[in-house]
This record gives C-alpha cells, sequence and structure tokens, in this order.
C-alpha cells in the first residue's frame, strides 16, 4: 500500500487537538489524583511500621524518581518541565502525610535564596524568612523542618554542623546547573543516602590557604573546592560521595574537621 503523501495529508484541525488535548488532561488529572491519595496509604503503612511521625523525606529517592523520569523523555516535554511537575507533586505529598516547613536565611540576597528554596521543594511548604543562621538551623531540628541557608562571605554557620550532627547538609541549591553556580544549602534532620552522583561537604579548621588542602586532599585521591572561607574555617565540595570516617579525610590537614553532609549533583539542565 502507497504512504499517504505528506503535502496532500490533511493536518489535524484545532477543535481536533483541543479535543485530545482535553482527553488528556483528564486521564492526567485521575493519575495525579490517585497519586496524591497514597499519601494518606503511606502514613498508615508507616504507622504499622512503627515510623508515625517520622519525617518522611528522602532525598536520594526523590532524585533517582527524577532522574529515572528524564531518561524516558521521548518527545515533547522538556527537562525542566518534568523537573518542576515532579518536585512539586512529591512535596505535596510530602506535605500531605505530616508538617513541612522551610526557614529560609537568605545573607545578602534573600529573594534570590527564596526562589531556589521553591524551586527546589515546590510551593507546598510553609516557608519563613529567618533574620539570623541560627533560626534556620534550629528550624531544622523540627519535626518536618528544613533550613535553607545562603553560603555569604561573613557567616560560617556551616561550621555549626559539625558540633550538630543530626542535621545535614541534603541539598545544594540550585539543583539545575543551568541556574547558576551554588548559591546555598538545605539542611534537615534527614538520612543523607547516595544516589550515583553526588557530593560531599567538608569542613576543615586547617590553616594555610584553600589551594594547599585541596592539592593535600589531591594527593591522596580526593577532588575538592574550596566554597567558602570565614570564621576560620573552611568548606569544601569534595566530588563524589564520602562516609564521615574515611580514612583519607581524616589524614587530612586541620585539627577539627568533618563531614556535614552530601546531596546530588545539579541536574544538568
Amino acid at each position: 500500500m502507497a504512504e499517504a503523501d505528506p503535502k496532500t495529508t490533511a493536518a489535524p484541525s484545532l477543535d481536533a487537538v483541543r479535543t485530545r488535548i482535553d482527553a488528556i488532561d483528564a486521564a492526567v488529572l485521575r493519575l495525579v489524583d490517585e497519586r496524591a491519595g497514597l499519601a494518606h496509604v503511606v502514613v498508615a503503612a508507616k504507622a504499622a511500621a512503627g515510623d508515625a511521625g517520622k519525617f518522611g523525606l528522602r532525598p536520594a529517592r526523590e532524585t533517582e524518581i527524577i532522574r529515572r523520569m528524564l531518561s524516558m523523555l521521548s518527545q515533547g516535554a522538556t527537562p525542566g518541565l518534568v523537573i518542576r511537575i515532579w518536585r512539586e507533586m512529591m512535596a505535596e505529598s510530602l506535605a500531605l502525610q505530616g508538617p513541612f516547613n522551610l526557614s529560609v536565611w537568605g545573607g545578602a540576597d534573600a529573594t534570590r535564596t527564596v526562589e531556589l528554596a521553591r524551586a527546589r521543594f515546590g510551593g507546598a511548604p510553609g516557608l519563613k524568612l529567618a533574620t539570623r543562621p541560627e533560626e534556620a538551623l534550629a528550624a531544622a531540628l523540627s519535626q518536618g523542618g528544613v533550613g535553607v541557608l545562603a553560603l555569604n562571605a561573613d557567616t560560617a554557620w556551616w561550621g555549626r554542623l559539625l558540633a550538630q550532627p543530626r542535621v545535614k547538609v541534603f541539598a545544594a541549591l540550585p539543583c539545575l546547573a543551568s541556574q547558576g553556580p551554588m548559591g546555598a544549602l538545605a539542611v534537615a534532620e534527614v538520612e543523607v543516602e547516595p544516589t550515583g552522583s553526588d557530593m560531599t561537604f567538608w569542613v576543615t579548621d586547617a590553616a594555610g590557604g584553600a589551594g594547599a588542602i585541596e592539592e593535600a586532599l589531591g594527593r591522596d585521591g580526593v577532588a575538592a573546592t574550596c566554597i567558602a572561607v570565614a570564621g576560620g574555617l573552611k568548606l569544601f565540595n569534595l566530588a563524589g560521595f564520602y562516609q564521615a570516617d574515611d580514612a583519607r579525610l581524616a589524614r587530612a590537614p586541620g585539627g577539627m574537621s568533618g563531614v556535614i553532609g552530601a546531596a546530588p549533583t545539579p541536574f544538568d539542565v
């Protein structure tokens, strides 16, 4: 059978396209509604397992879900659209399971930090502006609390995490590479797990320049980049996922040092 000539094949009418869009919208809504309803099933399952009231945030699983969705793209949806949709759905599900709130300390650019927080956590959680880094860190210890703190050159708030191991860095913002360089970190009382493409945050009080410390770590096979210096402390971004007791970090310069968390690398979008 001869194939139809594309020059003579009539394009679908605008009304037909709109009718198809309406049908797809209805199907998507049914699935979104079903997905949201499963949040209550999750609450019941956690209660049965003895985990009632436990904050359900699982950063590694969220990242793995989004990476899987991006790998399935084949037609018109852009990666950015997929990330925004799934971030919103996962945040809404988390909020339905229990308390979920953001405390944002924006440093010199509060508006930018709030934008980064909303892009990462969606519109579901409540958001409060913190006037001091200590407020955001304290909020991260509350049930369902997440602190989002700017990386400012004049404060070493991240150094406090050495003495507060319950709170960990679990996300670097922005979470999209196209949105610019790292400007803030998110912290919470959550389990930090590897995703296969991660960066670890390590603090040290080692004297001397950051370059000498990077070189010392490099000789031990650790690729490090200094991202903040304040209050006699230095914060490094280590390529990969490192445990707190890694022998290579134990050999690194500094008398007071340690891992304060890890985060997935930004999506290449």
